[in-house]
């Protein structure tokens, strides 16, 4: 029986370690990171990840 959507995600993040997080933001917080990723044509995950990278910097 081949493997449900659900399976194969969880399979790809297993592999490649991969932990999902939820987080619960404010509506111009999530319209800022959607902007921010449109506008540097990355993901918004891509972004997240610059963002902690450059507060950890400082």
């Amino acid at each position: 029986m081949a493997m449900s959507q659900v399976e194969r995600s969880k399979k790809y993040h297993e592999k490649h370690g991969i932990v999902q997080k939820k987080f619960n933001l404010d509506p111009e917080t999530v319209a800022l990171l959607e902007r921010l990723a449109q506008e540097r044509g990355e993901s918004q995950t891509a972004v997240l990840k610059a963002a902690l990278a450059a507060l950890a910097e400082k």
